[in-house]
């Protein structure tokens, strides 16, 4: 694994670090923009105090922070791939490179010593899953690693009451940071329940901390944020969208890892771009929270 010497040096001298994955500039956002995108959320959290750490595999060896040529390659490179845990070892075996997913990249940082990592959404149980018993590897993954992952909720496209319950199965702990209600990734509330709520990023540093005198054994805290207020995509306008593509899916026979990326790209195209904005508000919002929430932990 190769760590920037930025990322090295924070690490060592325990200032506050925070993730990033790199799905979401390699496979996520339209080009140029995500190159953009992906130099903006580093910037984020270098304004709130903290180092950025994107990560990813290129040319076989997983990287801890990347240098301004490297995240051009993630933004740029067609052979890019996506990598969730189980290709790291043929990704570094074979040498290839790829951006990593939410699994991938919190089990990196984890191993490298970072405690914090933002997101957009997370994966999970995907609906009709009595029939496909699909699943994110996001869910097990988070189940065994120590680490905060604060996100907008599960992407709305997915079976949001059974990951909740999926995750308590799993003893992951869920915050929901300044709400009682999970988020619904595009929209301010999934109008699921959260047992726990933070107010403040000291209160979910605290939660942190505490998980680690406890002795509680390894798993992760799930810090659901909500996107910005004025910056949620349109409820109905979500819903009906959201209604045709699972519809549309049906009728073109999509299904498995395929799903996922064929309703994000529709409800991108029948929302006139109106998710993708939702989405990065909502990344954004993370990417600070996660910063002031490794600067307060780091404190």
């Amino acid at each position: 694994m190769h760590l920037t010497d930025e990322v090295r040096d924070a690490l060592a001298d325990r200032r506050p670090v925070v993730a990033l994955e790199s799905t979401i500039i390699a496979h996520g956002l339209p080009r140029p923009r995500n190159l953009r995108v992906a130099a903006e959320l580093e910037d984020i959290v270098r304004s709130a105090g903290a180092v950025p750490a994107t990560v990813a595999v290129l040319d076989g060896t997983p990287h801890v922070g990347l240098d301004g040529a490297q995240l051009a390659r993630i933004a740029s490179d067609d052979a890019v791939r996506k990598l969730t845990v189980r290709d790291l070892a043929p990704a570094a075996a074979l040498g290839a490179s790829g951006a990593t997913t939410v699994a991938a990249t919190a089990f990196l940082a984890a191993r490298a010593g970072i405690g914090v990592f933002a997101t957009g959404g997370l994966g999970g149980v995907h609906r009709e899953w009595a029939e496909s018993q699909d699943e994110s590897a996001d869910l097990r993954l988070l189940a065994q690693t120590r680490i905060a992952v604060v996100c907008a909720g599960v992407k709305s496209i997915l079976d949001v009451p059974a990951t909740l319950q999926r995750l308590e199965t799993l003893g992951v702990t869920v915050l929901g940071y300044g709400t009682a209600e999970f988020p619904g990734f595009y929209l301010r509330t999934s109008g699921e329940p959260v047992e726990w709520t933070v107010r403040t990023p000291a209160e979910a540093a605290a939660v942190l901390r505490a998980q680690r005198d406890l002795g509680v054994p390894p798993s992760a805290v799930i810090v659901a944020n909500p996107v910005p207020a004025g910056e949620q995509l349109d409820p109905a306008v979500h819903d009906a969208v959201l209604a045709d593509a699972l519809r549309e899916a049906d009728r073109r026979g999509v299904s498995g890892q395929a799903i996922t990326p064929f309703l994000l790209a529709y409800l991108t195209e029948h929302t006139a771009g109106a998710s993708l904005a939702a989405n990065l508000a909502a990344v954004r919002g993370n990417v600070r929270l996660a910063a002031e929430i490794a600067v307060q932990d780091a404190a």
